[in-house]
């Protein structure tokens, strides 16, 4: 009787062990055929990026006489950036730069995080919430809609410099920054502010010995994108800064608008220059800038 129920019970197992097979075929093929879509849409506008660049690199070793074609140069003129160096002061420049980006990035740091941690820790309150949705609307309002009345406003107050330069950058971008910070905040738990208060902190000291540590990939986001921004603006150091000497790099720039306007493979030059520090900045940096966003806007 067992020998004649055996091929019964293999004829049995035989649809449920090759059932499954199908469905992942079918699955396997669709991301396939997903996972070739998304490359190929990759590749296509990574061109957009890559394009540009490629035309700014081979124009920048170029002669004027060889400008405005894809080719590459018959003859690499590296002296381009020397002389884009002399022509814009670019140590002068590049060190305004640098000094209106990092005290921007530390006053923001040292302001904006306290802000968020207010906003997030009362927004059961009417006040805090207005504040929270008015900070908001901020990033909504295009900047040439205000851009006459802060330069007006600037020059009013004295602070047409450098100085007025960075308190822009830190009241400018609190909209941004709340909305990635507050995020974050929330999900650190209360109960650890309840011990500091309980060992007798207040509340400066349980933000900064608390509060700010735990922060450290929220403030490293902040603290990249403000470097991008601060760097590479042109329109509010155009607008603020009326001391010649205090100009930033683009703004040094701009002379290639008008005096240098034929020689294109040196304004080329010095726009690759302008970049290859930030942009080194910012390969070493994308991981906390992504990672930063995710946690503040996930959590």
């Amino acid at each position: 009787m067992t020998t004649a129920l055996q091929p019964m019970t293999t004829t049995a197992r035989q649809p449920r062990e090759q059932a499954p097979s199908r469905p992942r075929a079918a699955k396997f093929r669709r991301d396939h055929t997903v996972n070739w879509w998304l490359t190929a849409a990759v590749a296509v506008l990574s061109l957009t990026i890559l394009v540009p660049l490629y035309f700014t690199v081979v124009t920048a070793l170029k002669t004027p006489a060889e400008a405005g074609t894809f080719s590459l140069p018959t003859s690499w003129e590296w002296g381009n950036f020397a002389d884009a160096w002399a022509k814009v002061d670019y140590a002068h420049a590049a060190l305004n730069s640098a000094i209106i980006t990092v005290a921007a990035i530390v006053l923001t740091l040292l302001t904006n995080t306290f802000v968020a941690y207010a906003v997030a820790r009362n927004m059961d309150k009417k006040f805090f919430r207005f504040l929270y949705f008015f900070f908001l609307a901020m990033m909504f309002v295009p900047f040439t809609v205000i851009m006459l009345p802060i330069a007006k406003q600037m020059g009013f107050l004295g602070l047409d410099n450098q100085v007025g330069l960075v308190l822009l950058y830190m009241i400018l971008g609190l909209g941004t920054n709340l909305f990635i910070a507050i995020g974050f905040i929330k999900s650190i738990p209360p109960s650890l502010e309840e011990a500091a208060r309980i060992d007798g902190a207040g509340t400066w000291r349980v933000f900064w010995k608390v509060i700010f540590p735990l922060m450290a990939p929220i403030n490293a986001t902040i603290a990249i994108l403000t470097a991008l921004w601060a760097w590479n603006d042109f329109l509010l150091p155009l607008i603020i800064l009326t001391d010649q000497s205090s100009q930033t790099i683009p703004l040094a720039q701009y002379v290639f608008q008008s005096q240098f306007t034929s020689n294109y493979p040196m304004a080329f030059a010095s726009y690759l220059m302008a970049m290859a520090p930030i942009l080194i900045v910012y390969v070493f940096a994308q991981k906390w800038v992504v990672g930063g966003v995710m946690r503040g806007a996930v959590k």
